[in-house]
Parts: C-alpha cells; structure tokens; sequence
C-alpha cells in the first residue's frame, strides 16, 4: 500500500471525552475512515503509519444526521468510523499525528 492510499483509507482521528476514555481504559482510538475501507486495510493503515501493533478493529457507520437551516431541509453525510485496539505497551499521540 503507498503513502496516498493510506491517507485514503484513514482520514482523521476522532478526539472526544469518550474516544479519550476509551484510550485510557482499554488502549483503544478512533478512526474517522473511507466508507469503503475494510478492517484489513485499516489495520494495515495504522500498523504503517503509527508504526504500532494492532490487535483488533471495529467498525461502525455513522448515520448522517438531518438538519434545518432557514426553513430549508437537509442532512449531514454518512461517515464510517473504525474502533483500533493495540497491544500491550503501545500508544499513538494522535493530537499530533501527521494522519
């Protein structure tokens, strides 16, 4: 895999209370990634980029939420977001990481 599909696939780091809980407890972080992306092509984004070890990968699809601005009907994209867990002793700084 080259350096621009793995940008494709892993398209920013979800920063939030929870995802900053969830890194704490069980040494998980979240992924805001391609809608086409598969758990092995995330798995391999991550291990590559962040050089980590990566244990295990969940995914979920975010339903866009719908809005209203000045009587006007309209909603928010759908967005893919993957769950990674790493092994033991590994971390990823991702307020300043470079994906």
């Amino acid at each position: 895999m080259n350096d621009a599909k793995l940008y494709e696939v892993i398209r920013a780091p979800r920063v939030s209370e929870k995802t900053a809980r969830l890194q704490e407890v069980s040494n998980q972080y979240a992924f805001e990634v391609s809608k086409d992306a598969t758990k092995a092509d995330i798995k391999a984004a991550v291990e590559k980029l962040f050089d980590v070890k990566v244990r295990a990968v969940n995914v979920v699809n975010v339903k866009g939420k719908s809005k209203s601005f000045r009587f006007r009907q309209g909603s928010r994209g759908n967005w893919r977001k993957a769950y990674v867990t790493l092994a033991e002793g590994q971390s990823i700084d991702v307020i300043n990481a470079t994906a």
